[in-house]
């Protein structure tokens, strides 16, 4: 009789442990999810973890539309505006593209007091060309012109884990070559041992002639080995017919699943089976996204889970 009673406890055991490991970690409101031209739906996610309304906003091309659909669909149950000033807690920036930007820049009059976190570089061009007293006014607390410092400009070292304010999470950023010598950044969160992986818009290695791909896959092989890593957000602007001479520093499917097989090699073949990726960033027309979606899912013989994003809809990983 113990036996069983030890038995089932076991199992009971077992089955919570299974569980908890299933349970999602973190919660994404997309609130633009294009490539460019519609500039109501351009890059933004807004990531937390479950449970909590204190979000960061990975890149912000995107913001007062996204949060009047996420709204429309009773994502939130309250204001576009309260969501703005009080959920939203910072931003991390990828890179300076205003499809990128736009929607931290046109939005900071009516925002709170957060941070904006970014690269050197990414942050030099914001304050250089758009926070400047000029373009635009400088809402931050650095750079030309007068600063109205409702913005505290947080610039980011490479590959040095840092807390993201008023928020449970921390952030570590790696490089990305997007048309070299141009650069993009990858952000890796963090939630106690849970992570999720954004990529900013980036160019396959060998046609960049760029490492950075390989060394972030090399920095993130342990943790999917290790099912920490919960999804991972990453581009793919064109379909296969786009001409290797004009990526712009983006991916085709062919070139996201060359990308992908590298990561493959670093992790053994059967751990990027069921691996959420999210893809980003596909351009319009219609057309082309479409062709895009069905070129990934043809060709996945990865078995990688593909989500692709709409604009509104939260999604748990």
């Amino acid at each position: 009789m113990r036996r069983i009673i030890s038995l089932f406890i076991c199992v009971l055991c077992c089955t919570f442990t299974l569980l908890a490991q299933r349970a999602p970690a973190f919660q994404v409101i997309p609130l633009g999810v294009k490539g460019g031209i519609d500039e109501t739906n351009l890059s933004a996610y807004m990531v937390a973890p479950v449970n909590s309304n204190d979000f960061i906003c990975l890149d912000a091309g995107t913001i007062h539309a996204g949060l009047k659909m996420a709204v429309k669909n009773k994502v939130f149950n309250t204001s576009t505006s309260d969501v703005l000033r009080n959920y939203i807690k910072g931003y991390l920036i990828s890179h300076a593209h205003l499809d990128h930007v736009s929607g931290l820049i046109i939005n900071s009059p009516a925002d709170s007091s957060k941070t904006v976190y970014a690269t050197q570089k990414c942050m030099s061009m914001m304050q250089n060309h758009y926070f400047n007293g000029e373009t635009w006014a400088n809402f931050g607390d650095e750079g030309p012109g007068y600063q109205i410092k409702r913005y505290h400009f947080k610039t980011l070292n490479i590959h040095q884990e840092v807390p993201i304010t008023n928020t449970d999470m921390y952030v570590t950023a790696f490089p990305l070559s997007h048309v070299s010598p141009f650069e993009s950044t990858a952000f890796l969160i963090r939630k106690q041992k849970d992570y999720i992986l954004y990529l900013g818009d980036t160019g396959p290695d060998k046609i960049e002639k760029s490492a950075d791909l390989k060394n972030l896959w090399m920095a993130i092989a342990p943790l999917i080995k290790k099912k920490q890593l919960r999804a991972m957000f990453i581009e793919v602007s064109f379909p296969n017919e786009q001409a290797d001479t004009a990526l712009f520093g983006h991916l085709t499917p062919n070139w996201f699943y060359k990308e992908l097989k590298v990561l493959q090699q670093l992790t053994g073949e059967k751990a990027l089976k069921g691996f959420k990726t999210i893809i980003t960033h596909q351009k319009p027309p219609v057309e082309h996204m479409l062709k895009i979606s069905e070129q990934l899912q043809a060709q996945n013989n990865l078995g990688l889970d593909l989500v692709f994003p709409e604009q509104g809809e939260r999604l748990e990983f």
